[in-house]
């Protein structure tokens, strides 16, 4: 069966987001979504990249209009992903590739069952602590939700169609390749 969608989950610091940038650039058939999402801009993001930044009451008038296909609310910020990206997307002969939480990759599976999910598996919660901690140059101040949020993700990674860890980032991105190529090798 033809792919449309590969689903990518991870806890927040296992690298999902770098991998979907890189195959995205390597791969121009894939196409990721532009979330859009109520959380502060980090250092380095733009409006667009990685996200479409919103004020709370300007997603919420977008979610009773029912702009979006999924919704979450994650490390208490509120994330959606639009219904037009997937059609554009679609008619162009393109596969969605979107990085998600669990919760997201969930609904989506509910709306798309043909869709592939790929669930990325930090090597330890220590080693994801150091990764987060490490990304924002500081102790972000919900860490400790963060990692209360990863270790529930992680019990859920045997729901998806494929899990990897993401332990030594070029080789776990190879493997990632792979099963990505795999997918799309489905005509």
């Amino acid at each position: 069966m033809k792919v449309r969608m590969i689903i990518i989950a991870a806890p927040s610091g296992a690298g999902k987001s770098s991998f979907v940038d890189r195959i995205t650039a390597e791969i121009p058939r894939l196409r990721d979504t532009i979330t859009y999402t109520t959380r502060g801009m980090r250092a380095g993001e733009s409006e667009g990249h990685p996200y479409h930044y919103v004020s709370k009451e300007k997603f919420l008038e977008l979610r009773e209009q029912g702009f979006f296909v999924e919704w979450a609310v994650v490390h208490e910020n509120l994330y959606g992903t639009p219904y037009h990206q997937l059609e554009d997307a679609w008619a162009k002969d393109e596969v969605i590739i979107m990085d998600v939480d669990v919760q997201g990759a969930s609904t989506f599976k509910r709306k798309f069952p043909d869709a592939a999910t790929i669930f990325i598996l930090p090597p330890s919660i220590e080693e994801l602590r150091r990764r987060v901690t490490k990304r924002d140059g500081k102790v972000p101040s919900d860490l400790e939700v963060r990692m209360a949020n990863a270790e529930r993700e992680i019990q859920r990674a045997g729901e998806f169609d494929f899990q990897l860890v993401n332990d030594q980032f070029d080789k776990s991105y190879q493997e990632f390749k792979k099963i990505i190529e795999d997918l799309l090798a489905r005509r």
